[in-house]
């Protein structure tokens, strides 16, 4: 996505399983790399995953 990818959009660089198809290449984005898993954000569930990855897209629109 050149000019970024505006919150709430799925991003362009996830194949079907949502994973990323660009992960650990050089073009991937700073906001990517720097976006580091935790406990808090992926909870004990996917749907808990996706929930708080949805407020930050949210937060940050």
């Amino acid at each position: 996505m050149p000019n970024g990818k505006p919150a709430g959009v799925r991003c362009a660089q996830l194949n079907a399983l949502n994973q990323c198809m660009i992960f650990g290449k050089p073009e991937r984005p700073a906001v990517c790399e720097s976006l580091q898993p935790s406990l808090e954000m992926c909870g004990d569930t996917r749907e808990h995953a996706l929930q708080y990855l949805s407020l930050l897209d949210k937060l940050t629109s």
